[in-house]
């Protein structure tokens, strides 16, 4: 709208109150319509009636550049102005007062390729003064508008400190995070075109930043190879200092200086703190197929190298020609814990970095390896290829014999590591034992009753490794689901009443124990526990009472003091 027609939103002495600000979600509504349909926006008059559905889902938002073409008319079918007969679309930016409060609240509501006719009240356009010579004083208009295009530009730090406008719409849904190592194309100039900065391939750490800190922030909010025009601010450029000229650099930047910067987000490698306490690492250096990982039982087989970190090769499989892969079962034990962990969150085809300290390593100790010797306390790398894997049978996966049968090796595998003092291992087995047979709706009677008895046994067991890993708590919840099974089963007693002590549930262990000492009243373990709750409950109460003579003692002290002093001024006054 240029030349002979001014798309302001008000004169500048229009009456405050003309000055409408609409609810957000009435001024954002778009009315679903049928072609030819006529609905109200907003509530405020302003109508809209669908002429031609436009593409997608999306609509624009405030801050973004849209691209329309219009005819203006008056109610009486009078013309005043028209993209169109101009031959070139109109470009403004949605929301920010550059047009008539109509135009910003009813493009909202269209999607890329709509074209629809909006009515617009006079309060929403030129009101009492219109804009003359075109438009008279209080008319209403009509405007035949279709929605070319637009570019989303969104204020990222919500501060107006860096505005990102998407030139290129990105690939996938996923965005880097401060892991990651991105590669990135850039180009910065002040505001007069200056060239300050500028890389075909810049390689970065997200969370370390690169050139300024307004690229950090921008490719976090990036798809896989979009391009976008940044609007950067000092506070997020070069602040008060600015940057003088030097080496690898076109030109100096000055103090204050707004930047404008093209960046793309070439790629970046998804880098994954495998362990909570950060000490596996893993960089993935190729995606894998689809979303299956290995599950704990699962035969993996994999290409790997084995490094010290001073590139000493101790560990190389699969990689000759005539060579199988390497290949193990999870959760046996069979490679290192951290190289086990990192495998069991890789894809089928993932190529992989993984960095391990020594405690998910080979530890304190010297290690012999194939190729090289480990010294004590080596953090160490692999880069490793998941060629396939063969997941163990899922519980859904199975009929109501196979659950039963797979619940009862759990058990016993359990079992066997609780005796080698793998504790931790142990438990594991238990609950997949427990999970297998978990729902069991669909057993039979019979199935039942070994379902049942394997719950008891996994849970039980179970119970006993968490009292020897110090897990007090799950110990004592395990113990009651096994009595919730089977309301008399002293072994589930003594385990939940032994829990309640190290807790210092003194009370609740007692019920325990006396409840399990009459259904077997010549138990020795849970005598001996017995003996052992009441010595405790010696001890408790003999802190209670020093606790309690201890304070007794601090509030009397200010009592005596004030005697002392009472005793002495006597004194003073015979005197």
């Amino acid at each position: 709208m240029e030349d002979d027609f001014d798309m302001q939103q008000f004169p500048a002495d229009e009456p405050e109150e003309m000055d409408m600000d609409l609810p957000e979600d009435e001024a954002d509504s778009a009315p679903y319509l049928k072609i030819g349909e006529e609905k109200e926006i907003g509530g405020l008059g302003l109508k809209k009636k669908l002429v031609k559905e436009g593409e997608k889902w999306d609509t624009p938002e405030n801050g973004d550049e849209v691209e329309v073409h219009y005819i203006g008319t008056l109610l009486d079918g009078t013309k005043f102005d028209s993209s169109r007969d101009r031959g070139t679309p109109f470009k403004f930016t949605l929301g920010q007062g550059h047009v008539i409060k109509g135009w910003d609240i009813g493009i909202k509501t269209m999607k890329k390729g709509e074209h629809a006719v909006f009515t617009i009240p006079s309060e929403l356009a030129y009101g009492e003064t219109g804009s003359p010579p075109t438009i008279p004083p209080n008319a209403t208009l009509q405007f035949d508008v279709e929605l070319i295009s637009w570019r989303s530009v969104k204020d990222i730090c919500g501060d107006g400190g860096v505005y990102k406008k998407i030139i290129v719409e990105g690939e996938k849904w996923e965005k880097p995070k401060d892991l990651d190592e991105v590669c990135v194309k850039y180009e910065a100039r002040l505001e007069d075109g200056t060239i300050v900065g500028k890389s075909d391939g810049a390689e970065f750490t997200v969370k370390e930043g690169h050139f300024c800190p307004a690229l950090a922030k921008a490719v976090k909010t990036m798809k896989r190879g979009e391009k976008v025009i940044l609007t950067v601010k000092p506070q997020y450029g070069f602040g008060e200092i600015g940057r003088p000229a030097s080496d690898g650099f076109q030109a100096a930047i000055p103090p204050n200086a707004t930047l404008q910067i093209d960046l793309e987000l070439v790629s970046w490698k998804t880098v994954v703190e495998v362990t909570d306490d950060k000490k596996v690492i893993k960089k993935i250096l190729k995606e894998g197929e689809g979303y299956e990982r290995p599950n704990e039982g699962a035969v993996v087989k994999l290409k790997l190298i084995g490094k010290l970190q001073d590139g000493t090769v101790f560990l190389k499989k699969g990689h000759e020609e005539e060579e199988e892969p390497f290949e193990f079962k999870t959760d046996e034990e069979q490679v290192i814990e951290g190289l086990e962990k990192a495998v069991m969150g890789m894809k089928k085809g993932e190529v992989a970095f993984i960095m391990i300290s020594p405690e998910y390593a080979f530890g304190s100790s010297e290690s012999k390896q194939e190729l090289a010797v480990i010294p004590p306390n080596s953090t160490v790398s692999y880069e490793v290829e998941l060629v396939s894997f063969i997941k163990e049978k899922e519980s859904w996966d199975m009929n109501t014999q196979e659950k039963i049968e797979a619940a009862g090796k759990k058990k016993e595998e359990g079992n066997a590591l609780f005796k080698a003092g793998k504790y931790a291992r142990a438990s594991k087995r238990y609950e997949r034992g427990v999970k297998y047979i978990e729902y069991d709706s669909s057993f039979d009677e019979e199935e039942k009753k070994k379902a049942k008895a394997l719950k008891i046994a996994c849970n039980l067991n179970n119970a006993a490794c968490k009292l020897k890993l110090k897990d007090y708590k799950e110990a004592a919840k395990l113990s009651t689901k096994v009595l919730e099974m089977d309301g008399g089963n002293v072994k589930a007693m003594y385990r939940r009443a032994h829990a309640y002590m190290e807790t210092a549930d003194l009370d609740l262990a007692e019920l325990d124990i006396k409840k399990a000492l009459e259904i077997d009243p010549d138990n020795k373990e849970v005598k001996i526990e017995y003996k052992k709750l009441k010595e405790k409950v010696k001890e408790y109460n003999k802190k209670d009472a020093k606790f309690y003579s201890n304070m007794l003692s601090k509030l009397l002290e200010p009592h005596k003091g004030a005697q002392k002093e009472a005793q002495a001024m006597s004194i003073d006054t015979k005197a």
